[in-house]
């Protein structure tokens, strides 16, 4: 076991769904230690039991974190351990009220409102999310989908310390994605929603696959970014990035990205994981 994950970020953005999906993932959890006894516990958790993909420490879900602290732990633990990193999760304001007033929970920072302790501590967080590996925006996410999501971030088949590559479909009209690195729009193509036996199909079924895929312009945008992706993916890879998130829109996100999406998955020679965020909208 040597896979080291620091996890943390906004209150209410979904570190109790993570921490379960971890464990459900083969992680060991360590939930609400100490700052200053991470490192150290690191130590004992990574020589310990070989059963374990790796050891993650949920910061701050009970209260707030000090970034200087945090950080001084993060550079202390990336000196020890090559693999170390940080996953935090971000949502926007609006959901997160929605989220606080929903369970009644008292938000951890002191202030007259929940939208004014929201503000307080996104301005402090600020620094921790800069130095964040991997940043997830939760706000569109219900608990099924946040945790596929952190399955295809932490699923193994590569080894540890492998790159994870992931291609999700979106539709513009849901809003475009917030934590993705890379943005291909396909919103030229003939849209099948307009196409009267095709529209209660998506992009996972063979009639709208074909319609899609069958397009001249389809074959040649396919190419096109098959061939940018070949050596941009081994690139960042070289650069030491530990996660790389690739979306592929169009209007709704049911029919055309999906397909394109599924279709660079295919024919991609990497390990990739493959999701869509609006194809049951």
């Amino acid at each position: 076991m040597n896979e080291i994950l620091l996890v943390t970020g906004m209150s209410g953005a979904g570190r109790s769904t993570v921490s379960a999906t971890l464990e459900d993932l083969g992680w060991f959890v360590i939930d609400n230690l100490p700052l200053e006894l991470i490192a150290r516990v690191s130590d004992l958790a990574v020589s310990g039991s070989p059963d374990f993909v790796g050891v993650a420490f949920v910061v701050g879900r009970s209260g707030r974190v000090v970034p200087d602290q945090f950080l001084a732990v993060l550079n202390e633990l990336r000196m020890q351990h090559e693999s170390a990193k940080v996953l935090y999760l971000e949502a926007p304001d609006e959901v997160l009220i929605h989220r606080f007033e929903g369970t009644r929970r008292r938000h951890p920072f002191p202030a007259p409102s929940v939208a004014d302790a929201i503000a307080a501590e996104r301005a402090l967080m600020q620094s921790i999310k800069m130095s964040a590996d991997l940043v997830i925006d939760t706000g569109s996410l219900n608990i099924n989908q946040l945790r596929h999501r952190i399955s295809e971030a932490f699923h193994t088949a590569d080894g540890p310390g492998a790159m994870k590559v992931s291609i999700q479909s979106f539709g513009y009209s849901h809003g475009l994605p917030r934590d993705v690195d890379i943005v291909f729009d396909c919103r030229f193509l003939p849209n099948p929603h307009w196409v009267e036996e095709l529209r209660p199909f998506s992009g996972l079924d063979e009639p709208v696959s074909s319609y899609v895929l069958e397009q001249s312009d389809a074959q040649h945008f396919l190419g096109d970014v098959i061939e940018l992706l070949s050596w941009q993916i081994p690139a960042f890879a070289k650069e030491g990035k530990s996660y790389l998130s690739i979306a592929i829109g169009c209007t709704g996100g049911r029919h055309r990205s999906v397909a394109i999406a599924e279709e660079i998955g295919r024919r991609l020679d990497f390990s990739v994981a493959v999701s869509h965020r609006d194809v049951d909208r």
